[in-house]
């Protein structure tokens, strides 16, 4: 589907050739805006770019390294040098999945600064030196890649979760002091997408847990969280602003309990409702 709605519209997208990050890339060309691909150099930004080209889509990329702010400055200027504009700034690059990240009794303080230095000070870095470009061009909407993680607590990953948190306020701030200069600035918090990272990192009798929590019946698909940033990136959210989104099809939306009484139930011969 090609709506055109974002005709004359530059992104940026961190993490863009990650699987949820290309998904978004497509999906904001196929819309109409040209689109920086912003990555970690050694990534395959440059293939992604490429054969997004070959849909006939108007993608550049270039080397992002959240943990270095002249980095970030430099992602900006190439953005502006090769489209003059930035308008859609979404948010997505992170630090997660260190098998080191467990909990708080073990937490190693340089992993803790690892994670915190990309994840929350390049995000905010990425806003503040976003915000300039979006000012000057009348305004813009910022998409900050959060985590369902950050609003219930778990074993592990708590340098990831607490990073995530971070951002939601953050999210908040940047909202509140940048909306009367039309600048948007919203958060999704993700859960449970099915990419190949997550494949590795989780054994399918993990992922069918998951699973059985989603009250649409399926893990998510990079294509899902590509679809509420294009409307976030879009006029027609233009009244939608320091919001923080639940798209996890549905996992925090029941009782903890329920998929367990549900079993129990039906294994008692009663409907599983």
């Amino acid at each position: 589907m090609n709506t055109q709605e974002l005709q004359g519209k530059v992104a940026l997208i961190s993490g863009g050739a990650g699987a949820i990050g290309s998904a978004t890339a497509r999906r904001l060309a196929r819309d109409g805006a040209r689109v920086v691909i912003a990555d970690l150099p050694g990534s395959p930004m440059h293939e992604v770019a490429e054969a997004l080209r070959g849909e006939g889509l108007d993608v550049a990329a270039c080397a992002l390294d959240l943990a270095q702010e002249e980095s970030i400055r430099a992602a900006m200027d190439f953005t502006a040098s090769a489209y003059g504009r930035l308008d859609i700034l979404d948010n997505n690059a992170a630090m997660k999945g260190l098998p080191a990240d467990g909990d708080v009794l073990g937490m190693r303080t340089d992993l803790w600064d690892q994670v915190m230095g990309c994840n929350v000070r390049g995000t905010m870095l990425m806003c503040k030196h976003a915000l300039p470009l979006m000012i000057q061009g009348g305004g813009g909407s910022i998409v900050n890649i959060s985590s369902g993680t950050s609003v219930a607590g778990e074993k592990y990953q708590t340098a990831y979760a607490v990073s995530k948190g971070a951002i939601n306020t953050l999210t908040l701030y940047v909202a509140s002091q940048h909306g009367a200069q039309g600048v948007r600035c919203n958060a999704l918090l993700v859960g449970s997408v099915t990419t190949p990272a997550m494949e590795r990192a989780l054994p399918r009798p993990m992922r069918e847990v998951l699973c059985a929590h989603k009250l649409t019946g399926r893990l998510g698909q990079p294509a899902d969280i590509a679809e509420v940033v294009a409307f976030l990136a879009s006029d027609r959210s233009s009244w939608v602003t320091g919001q923080l989104w639940a798209v996890d099809g549905g996992y925090y939306a029941h009782q903890p309990t329920m998929p367990q009484f549900a079993a129990l139930r039906a294994a008692a011969g009663g409907n599983g409702a």
